[in-house]
């Protein structure tokens, strides 16, 4: 077990039946974010209003801007927290069907006899191919990269998000269109995106976090019965959720160095208007290729959880 994987995996000594306070910090932070959002569309709509006026106020604007995208990373990080208790949660159900299913199979007749043959091989399923083993399969790479990476990307996201956050409100103290401005404006939102992009990787690794706990632990479940291990093989879905994935955080750290670059020609107001031109919907399709992803993994979670369902009431019912 890695050394973070004790903040998603209870002991079996756990009730299975205890609750978490994951799901209500998670709601608690998604307001927060909510409100941040909507106090920074009312100082927009202000700032707005003092420019159509004959007022400058860009900085203003730039630092309501800043606000309004930590709101939304806020938002993120409450949705972190509710998969965090989502992961615990299945954990203790694997614990207690652990326990209950042997006494279900008893009752069934027990694990059928195959005639002495070793199962092996592949079979189909409703929900896919299925490979056959006598022992749980290994962890997939993807799986152990998954459970290792998504805290630090969560911590580095909420880092970022902070420091881009303070850049931001730093340009309101700038001179509006000077260089200064400029550099400022550019690094927050290189920074905040970069923010939003490595939450956004974070959740996609719980997600995967999620997949890993469903393939291992139906896996454990089977062989604490000592019947043929059915493993669910990897759908299409899933290895495009992978390639998007990993996409969209290259994307989004790309757009982080591009505002770099274009920071470093804010004393030509002209080049300047050329990069931040095309680095904002650069950056929104970052964000969107990593939303994606994680559509694609949830709908990889779902063929998951059917499989399990179905096998589960297989050993249930038929003992094998």
């Amino acid at each position: 077990m890695s050394k973070i994987a004790w903040i998603t995996r209870p002991g079996e000594s756990v009730d299975p039946a205890s609750r978490t306070r994951h799901a209500s910090t998670g709601l608690v932070l998604a307001f927060a974010g909510m409100m941040l959002v909507i106090i920074a569309a009312f100082v927009s709509g202000a700032v707005i209003d003092r420019i159509g006026a004959g007022g400058d106020a860009s900085g203003n604007l730039a630092s309501a801007f800043a606000l309004n995208t930590f709101g939304l990373g806020v938002t993120k990080i409450g949705i972190a927290v509710v998969l965090v208790g989502i992961v615990l949660g299945l954990w203790r159900r694997v614990n207690s069907v652990k326990a209950a299913l042997p006494k279900l199979n008893q009752a069934a007749g027990g694990a059928k006899d195959n005639g002495g043959s070793t199962p092996s091989g592949t079979l189909k399923t409703p929900f896919g191919t299925a490979s056959v083993s006598t022992s749980a399969p290994k962890p997939l790479p993807i799986h152990l990269m998954a459970e290792k990476l998504w805290l630090p990307m969560l911590v580095m996201g909420a880092m970022a998000l902070l420091v881009g956050l303070f850049i931001g409100l730093g340009a309101a103290g700038a001179d509006a269109g000077s260089e200064a401005a400029r550099q400022l404006s550019a690094w927050a939102q290189g920074t905040l995106f970069l923010g939003e992009g490595l939450l956004l990787s974070g959740i996609a690794f719980l997600l995967g976090t999620i997949l890993s706990g469903l393939r291992r632990g139906g896996a454990e479940v089977q062989e604490s019965l000592g019947v043929p291990i059915q493993t669910l093989k990897m759908p299409p879905t899933a290895k495009a959720f992978i390639g998007l994935m990993m996409l969209g955080m290259m994307a989004a750290i790309a757009q982080f160095i591009l505002y770099g670059v274009a920071a470093a020609n804010a004393a030509d107001p002209a080049t300047f208007a050329v990069w931040a031109a095309w680095l904002g919907p650069f950056r929104e399709v970052a964000l969107g290729v990593l939303l994606a992803s994680i559509v694609l993994a949830l709908a990889t979670i779902a063929r998951a959880l059917g499989f399990q369902f179905h096998r589960i009431r297989q050993l249930a019912t038929q003992g094998a």
